[in-house]
């Protein structure tokens, strides 16, 4: 760079872990905020981003260094998505440079252009191939690939896996092709709406519907439809006038691998270009969607949180399905609420949002009460499905069989004689929750955590589920050496490995993490069940999310008593939201569904509430409980969390920052610890935590900033990893 070069400010942030932003000279002309630029910080290289072109800097202009190039000609990030994160930064109270840099992909973040690269797609060579009807992956594939080329990672996430695709080219239907995706507006690409999936609206549907398309300007919904209501035929309605305006759509999903029926339908529905965005896709799929969405290529978007923070060309509707789940809250880095960001955003764009859920969450039926959003209800089930029956088996004094007593035994039998399935869900994998002597009452306990290994059948292991340990299954005790080791609880192979001797007829299937670890066979398994080739459904909680299967006439949860005297102030919540989800898989069509709940506490509130009243019922009284109680949503609250090897260094530290913070809290902000963790060491690291609450959000944000000022001076913080949560979801 010349000594004649006229340089001017850049004010710049960068993905380092400090709540400020960086001041650096360009030459002339300056890139526009939203560029990126390459700068050095220190000794490394890094890539910027620039927000605004200062006049001035309080560093001494002789200090500050030249940028090294310029990486983008135009912004990649508009003046909207700035102002959002610059909002998301100043109010999760997290580092400036880390939120804007959240909402890049990796390849970006990295410094690498913004355009799209050359990738392999696979293509149909004959729009009129067949394939054997037993061939079932081979027909969903063809089916995929004649509404045009996908890559392979697009026909992994819906269920074709790549020897599927080897085995289609082999007979030469298909073949792979490398390509530079061509951007073409969305609006310009001729679309038509599959006439044959548009269901017959009920009233509250074609309300709902109607109320949403009327709406000028932000307008958030919350749609609260039991399970089996509908709900996403509403979506697409209302998301059809959207896409005729030549508007974008975006949906946020929990997960996208539980959701490939509902990815199935937004397709078949639609002939318009739909990408999705989640952790699963590889780096260079990642931005060319990310791409598509900036452009305008793609008309519809689904995908998990952090595709709220994707750029689009022309957003015009945002839904949020299963919006209570906790999945949508970031539990590490920058822990934002992609719901309320949602909001937020629709705000900015002046758009409607809606929220759906069966089983709202407090804080969503709160702001519906307060006038903050509009609620629409759908309490019936279209055509001939009917609401589930529920009934509380006492198990009490009852002789159980690997956690069924033998009225759900008969009660199994029963249906399944009659051509029906039954699904049974128990949220703990493995065989057994802990490993036992017999002989001197020995535990298996995971050495890093204050946890009991879980002892795992198929393969024999033992396997700590918090921190992942796994360790081979001792051939005796190593305390007495005695060989009378046994498990002790329930887990779902126990329950798979029973029910195979109890009904050996049917065809069983176990649905958790540890068997559907390899992609695409979650799909292949529930492939398998609407088929019929499965009678008999055993699962945690991903059995329990959005799945349709119209021949499950009972479902049953097997122990739910844990969930009923937990400390966590959601615990009821959560189990109530999860019982619902979970009823909701019974007489989804024209089949009358029964639910089964075994307790012990049959005569307990909450059960009886959610059983005779159910959800909306529980959720007013429970919300009134907690008013008195004041806590969210009725109270705001900020989580202080730290952690380390050495629990002293630990409890230093936050004893330190509350002897200084504490004098200077007004009586409105409460200050509770510091306490351990519900699971004190987890992973070899001792765990303690912070809590500050206040009826007022400006003076708990004003509490947090003066907290961190004085993090930033305590010589203790340098000894521990800590990290402040705004408006935790979970109290560790």
């Amino acid at each position: 760079m010349s000594s004649s070069t006229t340089l001017a400010l850049l004010r710049v942030v960068l993905p380092v872990p400090l709540r400020r932003e960086f001041d650096y000279l360009c030459p002339l002309p300056l890139p526009a905020p939203g560029c990126r630029v390459a700068v050095l910080f220190g000794n490394r290289s890094m890539t910027g981003l620039v927000l605004s072109h200062p006049t001035d800097s309080s560093i001494d202009f002789a200090k500050i260094k030249p940028i090294t190039a310029v990486l983008d000609a135009e912004p990649i990030l508009a003046d909207g998505e700035l102002k959002l994160l610059a909002w998301a930064a100043q109010y999760y109270l997290y580092a400036t440079g880390e939120v804007y840099f959240q909402a890049l992909p990796t390849l970006l973040r990295k410094g690498e252009a913004a355009t799209y690269r050359s990738s392999s797609f696979w293509h149909l060579l004959d729009s009129e191939a067949q394939v054997p009807a037993r061939a079932i992956k081979q027909q969903q594939a063809l089916t995929l690939l004649r509404q045009g080329p996908l890559s392979a990672g697009e026909l992994q996430v819906r269920g074709v896996s790549s020897a599927t695709l080897n085995a289609l080219a082999k007979k030469q239907l298909v073949e792979k092709r490398d390509q530079v995706p061509q951007p073409q507006d969305s609006r310009d690409i001729p679309w038509e709406i599959s006439e044959q999936d548009k269901h017959r609206l009920t009233t509250e549907q074609a309300l709902a519907v109607s109320v949403i398309q009327s709406a000028l300007g932000f307008s958030p919904f919350l749609l609260e439809g039991i399970t089996g209501s509908g709900k996403t035929e509403v979506y697409l309605q209302v998301m059809e006038a959207v896409l005729k305006a030549g508007l974008q759509v975006l949906v946020l999903v929990p997960e996208i691998g539980l959701t490939p029926q509902t990815i199935s339908r937004f397709q078949q529905r639609f002939s318009l270009p739909i990408c999705t965005l989640h952790s699963g896709m590889n780096e260079r799929e990642r931005l060319d969607a990310w791409l598509s969405c900036g452009d305008g290529s793609s008309a519809i978007v689904i995908g998990t949180r952090s595709a709220l923070l994707t750029p689009f060309a022309r957003l015009g509707l945002i839904i949020i399905d299963e919006e209570h789940d906790t999945s949508f809250k970031q539990q590490e880095g920058f822990r934002y609420h992609a719901r309320d960001l949602a909001l937020l955003r629709a705000h900015q764009l002046d758009i409607p949002i809606v929220l759906g859920s069966a089983t709202p969450c407090f804080e969503s039926l709160h702001n519906a009460a307060q006038g903050k959003y509009q609620l629409l209800t759908l309490s019936q089930r279209p055509g001939t499905a009917t609401v589930a029956e529920h009934v509380l088996l006492d198990s009490k004094n009852v002789q159980m069989h690997a956690g069924l007593s033998p009225q759900l035994i008969e009660l199994l039998g029963q249906e399944l004689s009659k051509g029906n399935q039954v699904m049974l869900f128990l949220n703990r994998r493995g065989y057994a929750p802990a490993l036992l002597c017999h002989g001197c009452g020995w535990i298996a306990d995971c050495e890093r955590c204050d946890a009991h290994f879980t002892w795992h059948q198929k393969p024999s292991r033992l396997h700590c589920h918090h921190c992942d340990h796994q360790r081979p299954l001792p051939p005796a005790c190593p305390c007495c050496g005695s060989s009378q080791l046994m498990g002790t609880g329930l887990g779902t192979e126990q329950v798979e490995q029973a029910l195979s001797g109890l009904f050996p007829q049917y065809g069983i299937i176990r649905i958790d993490r540890d068997n559907t670890r390899r992609k695409g066979s979650l799909e292949q398994h529930l492939e398998g069940i609407r088929n019929g080739q499965y009678q008999i459904l055993i699962g945690t909680q991903m059995l329990a999310k959005g799945h349709h299967f119209p021949d499950v006439t009972l479902v049953a949860m097997l122990d739910a008593d844990g969930a009923l005297f937990a400390s966590d102030f959601r615990a009821t919540e959560r189990f109530a939201q999860l019982y619902i989800q979970v009823a909701g898989r019974a007489g989804r069509a024209s089949k009358p569904g029964r639910v089964i709940l075994q307790t012990h506490q049959p005569d307990h509130a909450l059960l009886q509430d959610l059983a005779n009243q159910g959800y909306r019922h529980f959720a007013h009284s429970a919300l009134q409980e907690r008013q008195l109680a004041n806590l969210p949503p009725f109270s705001f609250q900020a989580l202080f969390r730290a952690r380390a090897t050495d629990a002293r260094q630990v409890q230093t530290f936050l004893q330190q920052l509350v002897a200084q913070l504490q004098p200077h809290l007004p009586d409105t902000v409460l200050c509770l610890g510091p306490l351990s963790a519900q699971m004190e060491r987890k992973a070899g690291e001792y765990r303690y935590q912070l809590l500050l609450q206040s009826g007022q959000r400006r003076e708990l944000a004003s509490a947090c900033r003066l907290a961190l000022a004085i993090i930033d001076k305590l010589a203790s913080a340098r000894k521990v990893r800590w990290s402040l949560d705004i408006d935790p979801v979970d109290l560790f």
